[in-house]
Order: structure tokens, then C-alpha cells, then sequence
């Protein structure tokens, strides 16, 4: 249904915007329910990834968007690249080479206990790709955006030289670029991310963060805020979003606002900065069901708004209640449509039974 959803909203006039986005997909094994890893006697097994979430929901909402990585030729692979396609993704950019696909083990949190995440992804196909195997004159061909994330270059330096080509090229081609700083310390330390990160802001137009990608990365931390005890500051965000603008000349910056009240218990709101206005979204009470993706659902939400020329606040919004949905969606892709989206950026989010 989703497929037929997709296909038929290109034909009702959205935007035929080529998307672009580049980094690793990995295979999700996850307990089922809310079991602990000690507990488990099998895993629910799902694909995901920052940018091949983005991709996702991008193509979910009639974007036509190409998702590029390395995979392995094995069985894995292939079944990686139908789930893709399933979906409407344009999997044609995809590379073979390489003998595994990136791994990694969620064990979801509940109430009072937070959720684990164990990385096997040492050696995967796109941590072992080079320059080589990429042509981005050919990849961007008729393309409009590109995503990437902190992430993908903190996979090795040989894919963070990949990610700074692209960049480059993209520029060139007078194509908009959106990074997520998505810091990760279990891939490289703050002092490593900062001098990757740093060459890669130069090219960049929207700049997406979270509560603490910005002082992890280039230490610029929310005043007057505690993500521990769930205290959010707007105007300490208002600074950070300030600060990543001068400092690089980005003409926008997208803050996802998350108040932990539990694991199970959020609450979700986003902002965004254009370089002289402050805009803040409407604040979501949301019940988790899964929050991986929620950060990319919002960068998604953005990409998909500014394509379809909607103002700084309606994207805002749309964003927001693009990621606000998406902690309902088990797995990591954002399985929802621009009409439900809608719903709740009218005002209706009340979950009531659709009949």
C-alpha cells in the first residue's frame, strides 16, 4: 500500500527533487519486545541507518531519492538492497565489494532503564571502500540535495576523504547540502570528530543537531539545560544554533529537542535558525514505541518541506510532526505518510482510531 502510495503521490504533483544520500546500512537485531539481551532466546531482524533512514522516508513521502553505500554480494546484501526497493528507493548507486554488512544489537529500555546499542561493525563494505568507488559526477546527475551525517566519517578516515569528495562536488553542481552531526562515541572520540567534522562544515547549508552533538563535537553547549533531568533551555539552544551559524556559515541549523521524562516517556520538540529568527515547534508528549530514527525523521521532515517550498515555520512543524510519529513506528524507518503527518501538524494528535 505504502508503494502504491508512493507512486501515486508523484503523480498528484509533489516534488520530483532528486535526494541524495550517502552512508552505511546495517542489519538491526533486536530482542523481541522489551527482552534484554541476557534474556533473549532470538532477534527481530530489520535494516537501518542514519542516511538510509532519510532516504526512506524521503521516498515514503513521493521524494524521488537514491540512497548510496557499499554492500557485500551475499545473500545479506541483496536482501538489504529489496528492502530498499521495496519502498521506492533508488538503489542503483549501490556498490558491491567488501565481505560483511555493518551489524548492530538494540536492546530497547523501558520506564526508568535506557536502551543499549552494541556495534558490530568493524571492517564492514563501506568502512573498506575508497574514492574509487564512487562516481558523483554520475551519482549527482540531475540531483538537488544531499544528506550525509557525522557518522559515515567516523568510519575510518579513507570514508571521511569519500564523504569531503562528495561534498566538494556537490558544491560544484550548485547542489544544497544537510549534514547531521549525529556524534557517536563509540566510533571516535571528541577531539577526532571535531578535526573530521570541522573540514566538512565548510561545504555545508543546513546543519542538523541534538542536544549534544554540538558540545561533543565542536564544544558549544545549551546553557542553562540538562538532557539527564530532562531541562531544556530555549535560549541556551538559541545560542548553539548561533554559534554553528557564525562559526560556519551555515544558512540554517535544525535542533531536535528531546526531554527525557523515562525511556518510555519523551517529551519531543524541534527548532530551527535561519541566521536572524528562532523558530520553535509545537512540544509532543510521545510514548515510545522505538526512537532510532527519530533524529533522522526530523531531517527528513525538513528536506522533504524546503523541497516543496514551504516557509522556515511550516517546515518546522512538519518536521516535528514527522518525528514526532515516527517514535510510534517500530524499526528504523519512518513508515508514514504525508497525509498522516498533516494530521498531526493540524492540530490533531490525538491518536483517536481512524474509521
Amino acid at each position: 500500500n505504502y508503494v502504491n502510495n508512493i507512486i501515486y503521490s508523484k503523480f498528484k504533483g509533489f516534488s520530483m527533487a532528486s535526494v541524495v544520500a550517502f552512508g552505511e546500512i546495517m542489519l538491526r537485531l533486536s530482542p523481541p519486545s522489551n527482552l534484554r539481551f541476557v534474556q533473549t532466546n532470538s532477534f527481530d531482524a530489520r535494516f537501518g541507518g542514519g542516511e538510509a533512514n532519510v532516504s526512506f522516508a524521503l521516498s515514503n513521502f513521493g521524494i524521488d531519492t537514491s540512497f548510496v553505500t557499499k554492500l557485500p554480494k551475499n545473500d545479506i546484501g541483496y536482501a538489504c538492497i529489496n528492502e530498499l526497493r521495496r519502498y521506492g528507493v533508488d538503489v542503483s548507486n549501490i556498490v558491491f565489494g567488501g565481505d560483511r554488512i555493518g551489524i548492530y544489537f538494540l536492546e530497547k529500555g523501558a520506564s526508568q532503564r535506557g536502551s543499549k546499542v552494541i556495534y558490530d561493525r568493524a571492517n564492514s563494505s563501506i568502512s573498506q571502500s575508497s574514492k574509487e568507488d564512487f562516481n558523483w559526477d554520475k551519482i549527482f546527475d540531475n540531483a538537488k540535495w544531499f544528506h550525509l551525517t557525522g557518522i559515515t566519517p567516523a568510519l575510518g578516515k579513507n570514508v571521511a576523504d569519500i564523504c569531503i569528495e562528495a561534498c566538494k562536488k556537490a558544491k560544484e553542481k550548485n547542489i544544497t547540502i544537510s549534514l547531521d552531526l549525529n556524534y557517536r562515541k563509540k566510533l571516535w572520540t571528541s577531539e577526532e570528530a571535531n578535526k573530521t567534522m570541522s573540514k566538512l562544515m565548510p561545504y555545508i547549508d543546513i546543519c542538523i543537531a541534538n542536544e549534544e552533538d554540538a558540545e561533543k563535537v565542536f564544544g558549544i553547549k545549551a546553557k542553562d539545560s540538562n538532557i539527564i533531568e530532562g531541562k531544556l533551555s530555549n535560549e541556551g539552544y538559541k545560542y548553539v544554533a548561533k554559534e554553528i551559524a557564525d562559526r560556519f556559515k551555515v544558512k540554517k541549523v535544525g535542533i531536535a529537542l528531546r526531554g527525557s521524562i523515562s525511556a518510555s516517556e519523551n517529551l519531543w520538540s524541534c527548532m530551527l535558525y535561519n541566521g536572524s529568527e528562532y523558530f520553535f515547534s509545537k512540544e509532543y508528549l510521545i510514548k515510545i514505541v522505538d526512537r532510532v530514527g527519530g533524529g533522522d525523521s526530523f531531517s527528513a521532515g525538513l528536506i522533504y518541506s524546503f523541497l516543496n517550498g514551504k516557509d522556515d515555520r511550516e517546515a518546522l512543524e512538519f518536521a516535528a510532526a514527522a518525528s514526532c510519529l515516527k517514535h510510534s513506528i517500530e524499526g528504523d524507518f519512518n513508515i508514514v505518510s504525508v497525509d498522516e503527518v498533516m494530521t498531526v501538524y493540524n492540530g490533531d494528535a490525538s491518536g483517536r482510531i481512524q474509521r
